[in-house]
């Protein structure tokens, strides 16, 4: 028994693929922050695959929202041990 749905890393690389006309439009200095959307999308792959949505869409948005998640998290730890040793 095969499965019915692509694996999510075709899904999303067909999911950025249809998203080359916006890349082509935005500015210079905004298509590597987008390509680093997909990045973050593709740093989730193997948990995204897990669930194997039919339609990526969730999954890349979930994806980039824990990234940036992580991120904030660190970056408040960083300004909280600046803050600790200005004291």
């Amino acid at each position: 028994m095969g499965r019915t749905n692509p694996t999510y890393r075709d899904a999303l690389r067909r999911y950025r693929e249809s998203w080359t006309p916006f890349r082509r439009a935005l500015r210079a200095e905004a298509k590597p922050d987008f390509d680093r959307l997909f990045e973050r999308a593709h740093e989730h792959a193997a948990a995204a695959g897990h669930v194997n949505p039919a339609d990526p869409h969730r999954a890349v948005v979930l994806s980039v929202l824990l990234s940036q998640e992580r991120e904030l998290r660190r970056l408040r730890e960083r300004v909280d041990c600046a803050s600790e040793s200005d004291e």
